[in-house]
C-alpha cells in the first residue's frame, strides 16, 4: 500500500489515532483506578509531594493525548466523507459517530474542566508548600475535576465499543433503519451523563461515580443501552 494515497494518508491517521488514543485513556485509567484510590489514603505530605511533582506531567500526556485523538479521528471522519460521501455508509458513520460523539464530549471534559480546575489544584499545593494559604476554591475544582474524570471514565467503555463495532460487527439488520430516532434518543442518553458531570448534585462523591466499580457497571450498562438501541433501530 502507498502511503502517498488517500488510503496511505487514513492508515497513517488511523496509526495517530492508535497512538494518541493509547496514551490518552492509559493516562486516565491511571488516574482514576490508581492514583485517585492512592490518594484518598495517602499521607497529607506525599499527596502534595505528588500533586506538585508527578500530576503536572501526567496532566501534559493526558490532554495532549487527548487532542490528537480528537484532531485525528475528526480527520479521518471528514476525509472519509469527502472521499466517499453518506450513501451506503450510513450504518458505519451512525456507529462511528456514535463513539465519537462520545470521545469529542471526553475531549472537551479534558480542555475545559478537568484541566482548568487541576491547574489551580496545583497552584493551590504550590502555595501551601510555600507557606501560604490554600486557594479557597481549590477543593470544589478538585472534586469537579474528578466528577468529569470519572465520567470521561465512564464514556469511554462505549465509546471503545463503538469505535470497533462500526467495522467488526455485522451491519445494520432493519428493513427501515430510524437514524433520526436512533440518534434522538441515543443523544439524550449520553448527554444526560455529561450533564451530571457539568451540573448534577453531590460532585465527585455522586453515585454511582463514587467508587470504581460504580465506574466501570455504569459504563457497561451505557454499552448494552445504546448497543440494544442500535440493534433495534438500526
Amino acid at each position: 500500500m502507498e502511503l502517498f494515497t488517500t488510503e496511505g494518508f487514513l492508515f497513517l491517521m488511523r496509526w495517530f489515532h492508535f497512538l494518541a488514543g493509547i496514551t490518552w485513556i492509559g493516562v486516565l485509567y491511571y488516574f482514576n483506578f490508581i492514583q485517585t484510590p492512592f490518594f484518598a489514603t495517602a499521607d497529607p505530605a506525599v499527596r502534595s509531594g505528588m500533586i506538585r511533582g508527578l500530576v503536572p506531567n501526567a496532566l501534559w500526556w493526558f490532554r495532549w493525548g487527548a487532542m490528537f485523538t480528537f484532531l485525528t479521528g475528526w480527520i479521518m471522519v471528514l476525509t472519509k466523507l469527502h472521499v466517499g460521501g453518506i450513501s451506503g455508509q450510513e450504518h458505519y458513520l451512525t456507529l462511528i459517530l456514535t463513539g465519537g460523539a462520545m470521545g469529542t464530549l471526553m475531549w472537551a471534559n479534558v480542555w475545559f474542566v478537568i484541566w482548568p480546575a487541576q491547574k489551580i489544584v496545583i497552584a493551590s499545593a504550590e502555595q501551601v508548600a510555600a507557606g501560604g494559604e490554600a486557594i479557597p476554591e481549590a477543593a470544589a475544582r478538585g472534586q469537579r475535576a474528578g466528577l468529569a474524570s470519572r465520567t470521561n471514565t465512564l464514556f469511554s467503555i462505549p465509546m471503545l465499543f463503538f469505535m470497533g463495532s462500526a467495522s467488526h460487527l455485522q451491519g445494520g439488520r432493519s428493513i427501515n433503519p430510524d437514524f433520526w430516532l436512533y440518534w434522538l434518543v441515543a443523544l439524550i442518553l449520553i448527554l444526560l451523563v455529561e450533564l451530571n458531570a457539568l451540573i448534577g448534585p453531590g460532585l465527585a462523591t455522586q453515585k454511582p461515580l463514587s467508587s470504581v466499580s460504580g465506574v466501570i457497571h455504569a459504563g457497561v450498562w451505557l454499552t448494552v443501552v445504546l448497543f440494544l438501541l442500535s440493534s433495534i433501530l438500526l
